[in-house]
Protein backbone atom coordinates (compact mmCIF):
# COMPACT_ATOMS: atom_id res chain seq x y z
CA UNK A 1 0.00 0.00 0.00
CA UNK A 2 2.79 1.97 0.65
CA UNK A 3 4.28 2.88 -1.88
CA UNK A 4 1.55 2.83 -4.34
CA UNK A 5 0.04 5.57 -1.99
CA UNK A 6 3.34 7.72 -2.37
CA UNK A 7 3.32 7.79 -5.83
CA UNK A 8 -0.24 8.89 -5.63
CA UNK A 9 0.37 11.40 -3.27
CA UNK A 10 3.65 12.64 -4.76
CA UNK A 11 1.69 13.52 -8.09
CA UNK A 12 -1.10 15.34 -5.92
CA UNK A 13 1.33 17.37 -4.32
CA UNK A 14 3.17 18.24 -7.55
CA UNK A 15 0.06 19.46 -9.19
CA UNK A 16 -1.27 21.32 -5.93
CA UNK A 17 -4.32 19.13 -6.10
CA UNK A 18 -6.42 19.04 -2.76
CA UNK A 19 -6.86 15.17 -1.26
CA UNK A 20 -8.89 13.38 0.83
CA UNK A 21 -9.04 9.88 2.16
CA UNK A 22 -11.08 8.01 3.71
CA UNK A 23 -9.67 5.97 6.94
CA UNK A 24 -11.71 4.93 10.00
CA UNK A 25 -9.57 3.52 11.84
CA UNK A 26 -5.99 5.02 13.25
CA UNK A 27 -3.96 1.83 12.60
CA UNK A 28 -4.51 2.95 9.00
CA UNK A 29 -4.50 6.34 9.33
CA UNK A 30 -0.84 5.99 11.12
CA UNK A 31 0.54 3.72 8.03
CA UNK A 32 -1.76 6.70 5.82
CA UNK A 33 0.54 9.59 7.83
CA UNK A 34 3.65 8.14 6.83
CA UNK A 35 3.27 8.20 3.25
CA UNK A 36 2.44 12.03 3.55
CA UNK A 37 4.87 12.97 5.77
CA UNK A 38 7.38 11.16 3.25
CA UNK A 39 6.33 13.08 0.87
CA UNK A 40 6.36 16.11 2.64
CA UNK A 41 10.10 15.93 2.84
CA UNK A 42 10.18 15.54 -1.18
CA UNK A 43 7.45 17.99 -2.55
CA UNK A 44 6.29 20.43 0.73
CA UNK A 45 2.59 20.17 0.81
CA UNK A 46 3.16 23.80 2.03
CA UNK A 47 -0.71 25.09 2.67
CA UNK A 48 -2.00 22.32 0.13
CA UNK A 49 -5.62 21.05 1.15
CA UNK A 50 -5.85 17.91 2.45
CA UNK A 51 -7.87 15.62 4.87
CA UNK A 52 -9.03 12.52 6.07
CA UNK A 53 -12.96 10.99 6.25
CA UNK A 54 -14.22 9.80 9.17
CA UNK A 55 -11.24 8.97 11.69
CA UNK A 56 -13.30 7.73 14.45
CA UNK A 57 -9.91 6.28 16.25
CA UNK A 58 -7.37 8.56 15.27
CA UNK A 59 -4.76 8.64 18.29
CA UNK A 60 -3.95 11.71 19.84
CA UNK A 61 -0.58 11.60 18.68
CA UNK A 62 -2.33 11.40 15.19
CA UNK A 63 -3.99 14.24 15.31
CA UNK A 64 -1.20 16.13 15.90
CA UNK A 65 0.49 14.98 12.70
CA UNK A 66 -2.69 15.74 11.03
CA UNK A 67 -2.31 19.18 12.62
CA UNK A 68 1.91 19.55 11.78
CA UNK A 69 0.86 18.91 7.99
CA UNK A 70 -2.00 21.34 7.83
CA UNK A 71 -5.06 18.89 7.48
CA UNK A 72 -8.38 18.55 8.32
CA UNK A 73 -10.91 15.68 9.38
CA UNK A 74 -14.54 15.59 7.57
CA UNK A 75 -16.94 13.56 10.06
CA UNK A 76 -19.92 11.88 9.58
CA UNK A 77 -22.15 10.49 10.97
CA UNK A 78 -22.09 7.04 10.82
CA UNK A 79 -21.53 6.43 14.44
CA UNK A 80 -25.30 7.29 14.78
CA UNK A 81 -26.30 4.27 13.04
CA UNK A 82 -23.72 1.65 14.08
CA UNK A 83 -22.90 3.16 17.32
CA UNK A 84 -24.54 -0.18 19.20
CA UNK A 85 -22.29 -2.41 17.00
CA UNK A 86 -19.01 -0.69 18.05
CA UNK A 87 -19.83 -0.43 21.66
CA UNK A 88 -20.71 -4.46 21.12
CA UNK A 89 -17.00 -4.89 19.30
CA UNK A 90 -14.93 -2.87 20.88
CA UNK A 91 -16.35 -1.54 23.99
CA UNK A 92 -18.61 1.75 25.42
CA UNK A 93 -14.98 3.51 26.65
CA UNK A 94 -13.72 3.49 22.95
CA UNK A 95 -17.00 4.71 21.78
CA UNK A 96 -16.63 7.68 23.89
CA UNK A 97 -14.38 9.59 21.69
CA UNK A 98 -15.54 7.76 18.32
CA UNK A 99 -14.39 9.79 16.93
CA UNK A 100 -12.88 12.62 19.37
CA UNK A 101 -14.37 15.46 18.24
CA UNK A 102 -13.64 18.02 20.93
CA UNK A 103 -10.20 16.66 20.64
CA UNK A 104 -9.26 17.58 17.11
CA UNK A 105 -11.09 20.64 17.60
CA UNK A 106 -8.34 21.72 20.28
CA UNK A 107 -5.78 20.82 18.11
CA UNK A 108 -6.96 23.13 15.62
CA UNK A 109 -7.85 20.88 12.71
CA UNK A 110 -10.27 21.62 9.99
CA UNK A 111 -13.69 19.98 11.33
CA UNK A 112 -16.30 20.10 8.60
CA UNK A 113 -19.81 17.41 9.45
CA UNK A 114 -21.81 15.60 7.03
CA UNK A 115 -23.60 12.13 7.06
CA UNK A 116 -21.60 10.28 4.06
CA UNK A 117 -24.41 10.13 2.07
CA UNK A 118 -25.59 8.50 -0.12
CA UNK A 119 -23.42 5.16 0.83
CA UNK A 120 -23.99 4.77 4.74
CA UNK A 121 -26.96 6.88 5.60
CA UNK A 122 -29.51 9.23 3.71
CA UNK A 123 -28.05 13.06 3.21
CA UNK A 124 -30.14 14.18 5.89
CA UNK A 125 -28.14 16.56 8.08
CA UNK A 126 -30.62 16.88 11.02
CA UNK A 127 -29.68 13.50 11.96
CA UNK A 128 -26.43 14.14 12.01
CA UNK A 129 -27.20 17.80 14.15
CA UNK A 130 -28.89 15.76 16.45
CA UNK A 131 -26.05 12.93 17.55
CA UNK A 132 -23.45 15.58 17.33
CA UNK A 133 -25.48 17.34 20.02
CA UNK A 134 -26.74 14.49 21.66
CA UNK A 135 -23.97 12.23 21.54
CA UNK A 136 -26.89 9.47 20.70
CA UNK A 137 -27.31 6.95 17.97
CA UNK A 138 -30.74 6.76 16.14
CA UNK A 139 -31.36 3.78 18.66
CA UNK A 140 -31.17 6.09 22.18
CA UNK A 141 -27.33 4.84 22.81
CA UNK A 142 -25.78 6.99 24.70
CA UNK A 143 -22.05 7.48 23.55
CA UNK A 144 -20.61 10.24 24.27
CA UNK A 145 -19.63 11.79 27.77
CA UNK A 146 -20.62 15.85 27.85
CA UNK A 147 -17.21 16.57 26.71
CA UNK A 148 -16.92 15.19 23.47
CA UNK A 149 -20.68 16.51 22.21
CA UNK A 150 -20.85 19.87 20.60
CA UNK A 151 -23.29 22.64 21.40
CA UNK A 152 -26.20 23.51 18.67
CA UNK A 153 -24.04 26.45 17.47
CA UNK A 154 -21.03 24.83 17.16
CA UNK A 155 -22.59 21.88 15.53
CA UNK A 156 -23.80 23.96 13.19
CA UNK A 157 -21.11 25.54 12.55
CA UNK A 158 -19.10 22.41 11.79
CA UNK A 159 -22.12 22.01 8.62
CA UNK A 160 -21.26 25.57 7.71
CA UNK A 161 -18.60 27.21 7.58
CA UNK A 162 -16.51 24.43 9.28
CA UNK A 163 -17.48 22.43 6.24
CA UNK A 164 -16.91 25.23 3.60
CA UNK A 165 -12.64 24.69 4.06
CA UNK A 166 -12.98 21.20 2.42
CA UNK A 167 -14.26 22.92 -0.63
CA UNK A 168 -11.88 25.94 -0.30
CA UNK A 169 -15.06 27.92 -0.62
CA UNK A 170 -14.39 30.00 2.72
CA UNK A 171 -15.39 33.40 0.56
CA UNK A 172 -18.75 31.40 -0.87
CA UNK A 173 -20.36 29.94 1.62
CA UNK A 174 -20.71 29.13 5.37
CA UNK A 175 -21.44 32.37 6.74
CA UNK A 176 -24.25 35.10 6.96
CA UNK A 177 -21.74 38.24 5.10
CA UNK A 178 -21.60 40.36 2.31
CA UNK A 179 -20.24 38.39 -0.93
CA UNK A 180 -21.57 35.08 0.48
CA UNK A 181 -24.17 32.73 -1.38
CA UNK A 182 -27.69 33.90 -0.08
CA UNK A 183 -29.33 30.29 -0.35
CA UNK A 184 -31.67 29.64 2.05
CA UNK A 185 -33.80 27.00 4.26
CA UNK A 186 -37.12 27.80 5.81
CA UNK A 187 -37.59 25.39 8.56
CA UNK A 188 -40.39 23.76 10.26
CA UNK A 189 -38.76 24.25 13.83
CA UNK A 190 -36.87 26.45 15.60
CA UNK A 191 -33.56 24.39 15.28
CA UNK A 192 -31.98 26.21 18.99
CA UNK A 193 -35.42 25.51 20.74
CA UNK A 194 -36.68 22.06 19.53
CA UNK A 195 -35.88 19.14 22.25
CA UNK A 196 -33.17 17.72 21.85
CA UNK A 197 -35.02 14.55 20.47
CA UNK A 198 -36.72 16.85 17.60
CA UNK A 199 -33.88 18.29 15.78
CA UNK A 200 -33.69 15.08 13.70
CA UNK A 201 -37.43 15.82 12.40
CA UNK A 202 -36.62 19.05 10.97
CA UNK A 203 -37.41 19.60 7.60
CA UNK A 204 -37.69 22.53 5.61
CA UNK A 205 -41.14 24.11 4.25
CA UNK A 206 -39.24 26.02 1.48
CA UNK A 207 -36.02 25.98 -0.05
CA UNK A 208 -34.57 28.80 -2.30
CA UNK A 209 -30.80 28.31 -4.63
CA UNK A 210 -29.74 31.49 -6.80
CA UNK A 211 -32.46 33.40 -5.73
CA UNK A 212 -35.33 30.49 -7.17
CA UNK A 213 -37.81 28.77 -4.86
CA UNK A 214 -36.68 24.95 -5.62
CA UNK A 215 -38.83 23.37 -2.88
CA UNK A 216 -41.72 24.19 -0.84
CA UNK A 217 -44.75 22.65 1.10
CA UNK A 218 -48.04 22.84 -0.75
CA UNK A 219 -49.33 26.28 -1.12
CA UNK A 220 -45.86 28.55 -0.01
CA UNK A 221 -44.79 29.24 -3.61
CA UNK A 222 -43.91 28.10 -6.85
CA UNK A 223 -41.36 25.70 -7.73
CA UNK A 224 -38.59 25.25 -9.88
CA UNK A 225 -36.83 22.34 -9.27
CA UNK A 226 -33.39 21.58 -9.43
CA UNK A 227 -31.92 18.32 -10.64
CA UNK A 228 -31.21 15.66 -8.40
CA UNK A 229 -26.93 16.00 -8.32
CA UNK A 230 -25.09 13.72 -8.32
CA UNK A 231 -27.50 12.20 -11.36
CA UNK A 232 -26.43 8.33 -9.55
CA UNK A 233 -27.99 9.32 -6.16
CA UNK A 234 -31.26 6.97 -4.86
CA UNK A 235 -33.63 9.90 -4.71
CA UNK A 236 -33.80 10.61 -8.43
CA UNK A 237 -35.09 6.64 -8.32
CA UNK A 238 -36.57 6.37 -4.92
CA UNK A 239 -37.53 9.91 -3.48
CA UNK A 240 -36.47 12.05 -0.72
CA UNK A 241 -37.49 14.29 2.13
CA UNK A 242 -38.91 16.49 -0.60
CA UNK A 243 -41.25 14.21 -1.88
CA UNK A 244 -43.11 11.00 -2.58
CA UNK A 245 -41.24 7.98 -4.04
CA UNK A 246 -42.48 7.35 -7.66
CA UNK A 247 -41.36 3.93 -7.23
CA UNK A 248 -44.09 3.11 -4.20
CA UNK A 249 -46.45 5.67 -5.85
CA UNK A 250 -47.36 3.17 -8.22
Amino acid sequence: MESDLHAVVRLLAEKRWPFRMHATYDETIMRALNVFEAVNREVPFDGLRWWFDHAETISPGNIERVAALGGGVAIQNRMAFQGEYFVDRYGAELAQHAPPIRRMMAAGLPIGAGTDATRVASYNPWVSLEWLVTGRTVGGTGLYPAENRLDRTEALRRWTVGSAWFSGEEDRKGTIAPGQLADLAVLSADFFSVPDNEISRIESVLTMAGGRIVYAAEGLGRVEPIPVSPTWSPVEAFGGYTRPSPVSAA
